[in-house]
């Protein structure tokens, strides 16, 4: 199940490139995961807004619309600015169990500005779906969302 994340990359600049505004970038970068990502339930984003994460676009089933800082695998990568694998999220302490057929997860923080902005968040129904190789990927496509953030 190997993804071609340069390939996802490029096609976000291509999707990005010139496009003044933010939501409508994140939309994009939300719906291209989950068009090219396999075995996925969720995929999105969520500001950082006054020490709480608030749910932005995405992809998937309803989501919480706060975490905050220290809270769950997004809250933990937020405040830890130190993205999150996780094998299995019922492993994980004070997991948020947003959606219960979620059981791996993987979080990368976003920053704008020399700050945290947010964290992208991809859900996997499948223990174990997310690898180094995964994360390394979406860290990729990460670089390109931050160069469209605003501070």
């Amino acid at each position: 199940m190997e993804v071609n994340y340069k390939f996802i990359a490029q096609r976000l600049v291509g999707l990005t490139d010139g496009v003044p505004y933010e939501i409508s970038n994140l939309a994009n970068a939300s719906a291209l995961l989950w068009q090219h990502l396999p075995d996925i339930n969720w995929a999105g984003f969520y500001k950082l807004e006054q020490e709480l994460l608030v749910l932005g676009p995405f992809q998937g089933k309803p989501a919480c619309v706060r975490i905050a800082l220290g809270k769950g695998v997004c809250g933990t990568a937020a405040q830890q600015d130190k993205p999150q694998l996780v094998y299995n999220v019922h492993d994980f302490p004070g997991h948020i169990a947003c959606d219960s057929a979620s059981n791996a997860e993987v979080v990368i923080p976003l920053h704008a500005g020399g700050k945290i902005w947010g964290v992208l968040d991809i859900d996997s129904p499948t223990v174990g779906r997310f690898t180094p190789a995964d994360l390394a990927g979406l860290e990729q496509v990460a670089q390109v969302v931050e160069g469209f953030l605003l501070p």
